[in-house]
């Protein structure tokens, strides 16, 4: 614990100055759409490890038009630890909205997603300030779920594959009924409180996967919600959702400061570099 406290120490310090600012950035994606992303980028000239970074149902940006918090926070913090990472804007690229309470999503997380996640690692390998060897993934909820497709893919563009991959409190349900396979370093983090996407499919999926040899990590935080990295989002109640554990819609989202604290140091810490 004195370790993790002095790592935290070192984090809560860190200068404004060295904080990234976000900036809009453009890139090729699949089937000719034209991908918008926030990209945060640190200071000097790299190459640097970079992380493409997914954002959930909810889309990349809140209600009032602004970078979600959670999404902010991160890309702060990843590029104040010389990380470059690129959020890639899957549905409003698309002209779409908050996905959260749609059935029928047209844009999924094992096809037009896992395909963004292609695209923006090819279009930040393609980067002269980018360790093409060292581009890892990360993604929360909906986001989350495309991070366990992508690491399960084959690569097929000649490019060097994803590195490590990170999914926060994804939907696994479906994964673990069917044959899927990990071909990256994976870790899954997520709440033991979830009523939302939920923690147990994620432990039978990260059991049968070790079970294989397969490089597949898991931890689960005692009575942690959805959203607990967020920085500061008080537990409430959602309803209305289309995807719940309990099939009724309603879910539960809100910070745990222990969970948040352990996913702050854990996952830098296991990114490529």
């Amino acid at each position: 614990m004195r370790r993790w406290a002095s790592y935290l120490g070192v984090w809560a310090l860190l200068p404004s100055s060295a904080w990234a600012q976000a900036t809009d950035v453009t890139f090729p994606g699949p089937q000719g759409v034209e991908l918008h992303g926030i990209q945060y980028r640190p200071g000097g000239t790299g190459p640097f490890p970079a992380v493409v970074a997914l954002h959930g149902c909810g889309g990349l940006y809140d209600h009032s038009g602004a970078l979600n918090a959670r999404h902010a926070d991160w890309g702060e913090r990843l590029a104040a630890q010389g990380f470059l990472v690129l959020f890639p804007d899957s549905f409003g690229s698309r002209g779409l909205g908050s996905q959260c309470s749609t059935t029928g999503r047209a844009i999924r997380p094992g096809r037009e997603r896992a395909a963004d996640a292609e695209a923006a690692k090819a279009y930040l390998q393609a980067r002269p300030d980018v360790k093409p060897t060292a581009v890892s993934l990360l993604g929360w909820s909906n986001g989350g779920s495309t991070v366990l497709y992508a690491a399960g893919a084959r690569v097929s563009d000649g490019r060097p594959s994803f590195a490590r991959a990170v999914a926060f409190y994804p939907g696994c349900r479906a994964l673990a009924e069917r044959s899927w396979h990990d071909r990256v370093p994976l870790q899954i983090l997520v709440g033991g409180a979830d009523d939302w996407t939920g923690a147990a499919a994620c432990q039978s999926l990260a059991a049968a996967a070790q079970a294989r040899g397969e490089p597949v990590a898991i931890t689960v935080y005692p009575g942690a919600y959805h959203d607990f990295d967020h920085p500061a989002l008080p537990i409430r109640e959602r309803r209305g959702l289309a995807h719940t554990v309990a099939g009724d819609g309603v879910a539960h989202v809100g910070t745990d400061p222990a969970a948040r604290e352990d996913a702050l140091i854990r996952v830098p810490a296991f990114l490529a570099r």
